[in-house]
């Protein structure tokens, strides 16, 4: 009887687990791109280095926030134009030695941005051979989270939306301070 009931609850097991595979939801994507500029690297973080301020991004129109680079500092982000979409965003990491800061999106709408659960890290970094290389990376998870997003939620969108605001912002960069050879 004792073996007849193992036996059950193998069978049982082994009949529920490819419906649990399928029934798995979104995986946290991670997207990092980089650029090399001629600048030196404190004169790029005096650019970037500053979580209140994002005017170096050509999306964004304007930047209002609290507490300047200490942790839990929030900013909101307008993109566009003065009455454009938001975006909220905190700090929980912040080096001017490491020439580095991590925050995360508190709010935006996912017809703005289509994503949730966002942080991302921006560093600037010395080259050896001069100026400097800026990395920006992000992790996140579609826009929907469910099984089955339309297309327009989907980890594709994601991927491609992130990578287009990092694109966007590190060409502004490159642009400003000049490309550096590889």
């Amino acid at each position: 009887m004792m073996k007849k009931r193992i036996f059950l609850g193998v069978c049982l097991a082994a009949m529920t687990l490819p419906g649990l595979a399928l029934a798995h939801g979104p995986t946290r994507q991670k997207i990092t791109l980089t650029t090399q500029v001629a600048a030196n690297p404190a004169e790029v973080w005096a650019a970037i280095g500053n979580f209140q301020d994002m005017s170096w991004h050509p999306a964004v129109h304007s930047t209002a926030g609290e507490n300047g680079n200490a942790i839990d500092a929030t900013r909101v982000l307008t993109l566009g134009a003065a009455d454009g979409p938001t975006i909220s965003e905190i700090l929980y990491k912040f080096s001017d030695e490491k020439m580095s800061y991590s925050y995360r999106i508190t709010e935006v709408e996912v017809d703005v941005l289509p994503v949730t659960n966002y942080s991302s890290h921006l560093t600037v970094m010395p080259r050896e051979a001069g100026g400097s290389v800026i990395e920006w990376r992000g992790a996140f998870y579609r826009g929907y989270p469910n099984n089955d997003p339309p297309e327009e939620l989907n980890d594709a969108a994601a991927i491609a939306a992130v990578s287009a605001v990092y694109q966007a912002g590190l060409d502004a960069l490159t642009a400003r301070f000049g490309a550096s050879g590889s």
